[in-house]
């Protein structure tokens, strides 16, 4: 099992010719039955490129597994003849025609390369008795997701976590993958017992406990996930930077301009004009936010900005409580961007205790209370769930919940693109959004917020009528220029000068007590009996 520092590149491959934004080379797409054959016996498989109407293939970074689907148009019984029954493999190899293309650019999900998929399932068949054909949609996905579902981990493990990862994803008794795992060291180390569990089970317990090893982080929580080009097991910090705490570089820039815009051949940086094909990839279709800020309300529920933890020892009976604060935390952390999502202007008229100043979304740490228990010498080592200083629990746990809450949470874009095969989630773009303003007067200029740096955090690769395009999720955790600083101004300032009015209670049977004339008339409508 091949094991690849995450900076490392490989070998280049030629050259290839590219004929338009959207091409790509798919030469086959073979079907491998059960005993290795297709309809002829003499051959390894059935070349069903020419019945594929739609082929998708899905990666996340939530996601441990690649799956993908197939629609058919079958005129041939090849269903029957084959036949396909749910134990197949899928072997192709999908490329785009860039310059500078690398080996690790191509999805190559083929039989001799040790990456064919595996079909699980097949759904909605069809038949059109007038034209004599018969539909259906093949599900397939990779290996690693069928040997997940047929073996369990049962072992203790010690050392770093991500040495019990590979250990989990190299072992024959487990996942036994024959693909790369890139990987970021962790700088905890502990031991664990994994109880029965399924081996994506048992990653994603050391996912939650793994610390990343990135320059003056402190940081908690991991990714486990697949994508075309093999898996990865890291930190979110670690696609927003490397080690050191420098900025990663965008694999791809995209752009959304108005169509009154100019949309000329740059320039390389070496001199040379670009290719206009090449240029045309950077061109986004159509796009859409899902997400167009942090929810303040969900965010401030889920405790992103503010959390209360509460950390129960069970060796000495004792407890602890921390509180996450998520402006003090802000640079403890690496992000995407320079600022944070929200402000930390006043919200309310509350003080913060021993300050003249008011509240903000991230000083109640009440929003969200969790109590979680912890215990030293489980192993015979004074650490607690993290494999550090027991200590340490309670603001780590907060830590790592507000990390997953501003990713999930976050600015979301959706955006459809020309295909390129080396693209894979967890990559990091460039997105230039132009701003809503009239042309002459915004000079061009980008959106302030909206535009930016972010994270691929899915990917839809899809090929039908001749076309290779992506629909991308992108995502960020935080804001490119910022949302301005209130300059200690307090609430009633902010509010208008409005102060605070004292709440009024009034009892609605006040007026019960006056003194009413009643007339004397005759009672009506409905009595039992009646």
């Amino acid at each position: 099992m091949p094991m690849q520092d995450l900076d490392t590149r490989t070998a280049g491959i030629p050259n290839k010719s590219l004929e338009f934004a959207g091409d790509y080379h798919l030469p086959y797409v073979h079907l491998i039955n059960h005993v290795g054959e297709g309809k002829d016996p003499s051959t390894h498989g059935e070349d069903i490129s020419a019945l594929i109407i739609e082929f998708n293939l899905y990666e996340s970074i939530f996601n441990s597994s690649v799956t993908g689907s197939m629609v058919i148009v079958d005129t041939q019984n090849l269903i029957a003849k084959l036949p396909i029954q749910g134990t197949e493999r899928v072997s192709f190899k999908i490329s785009t025609k860039l310059e500078n293309d690398f080996d690790d650019t191509v999805i190559n999900c083929t039989e001799s390369n040790g990456t064919a998929m595996h079909v699980y399932a097949v759904t909605d068949k069809k038949q059109n008795e007038s034209d004599n054909v018969l539909s259906y949609t093949i599900h397939f996905a990779s290996r690693e997701f069928v040997r997940n579902l047929r073996t369990k981990v049962s072992e203790s493990f010690n050392g770093r976590m991500d040495q019990m990862v590979n250990k989990i994803f190299s072992d024959p008794e487990y996942l036994d993958s024959q693909k790369t795992l890139h990987y970021q060291q962790t700088r905890n180390q502990d031991k664990i017992v994994i109880p029965n569990l399924t081996p994506f089970d048992a990653i994603g317990l050391m996912c939650r406990r793994s610390l990343p090893e990135i320059y003056r982080s402190k940081g908690a929580g991991y990714l486990f996930y697949e994508t075309t080009k093999g898996f990865h097991f890291r930190s979110w910090e670690s696609l927003c930077v490397d080690k050191n705490g420098t900025p990663r570089h965008a694999e791809q820039q995209f752009r959304y301009v108005q169509a009154n815009i100019d949309q000329r051949v740059g320039r390389h940086p070496d001199g040379h004009d670009m290719d206009r094909i090449t240029e045309t990839y950077k061109n986004v279709r159509d796009y859409k936010f899902t997400n167009n800020f942090h929810d303040v309300a969900i965010n401030t529920q889920l405790g992103t900005y503010g959390h209360r933890v509460i950390t129960h020892n069970i060796y000495n009976k004792s407890y602890k409580t921390d509180d996450y604060h998520y402006h003090n935390s802000w640079n403890s952390t690496n992000h995407l961007e320079d600022f944070p999502s929200i402000v930390e202007s006043p919200v309310d008229y509350d003080v913060k205790e021993g300050t003249p100043y008011q509240k903000g979304v991230s000083d109640y740490p009440e929003s969200r209370v969790s109590l979680q228990s912890t215990s030293q010498y489980t192993h015979g080592e004074p650490t607690g769930n993290f494999g550090t200083p027991i200590e340490d629990d309670g603001i780590l746990e907060g830590a790592r919940n507000a990390q997953i809450n501003k990713v999930h949470q976050g600015t979301k874009l959706e955006m459809t693109v020309n295909g390129q095969s080396r693209l894979q989630a967890g990559d990091l773009i460039d997105f230039d959004l132009q701003s809503v303003e009239n042309r002459e007067t915004s000079g061009g200029r980008l959106d302030p917020q909206y535009s930016g740096r972010y994270i691929i955090t899915d990917i839809r690769h899809r090929i039908a009528n001749d076309m290779f395009l992506q629909v991308l999720t992108c995502v960020k955790d935080s804001s490119k220029s910022g949302f301005g600083y209130s300059g200690n101004k307090s609430f009633t300032e902010i509010s208008g000068g409005t102060g605070k009015h004292n709440a009024r209670s009034k009892d609605i049977n006040d007026k019960d007590d006056s003194p009413v004339i009643e007339t004397q008339t005759p009672k009506t409508g409905w009595h039992p009996g009646v």
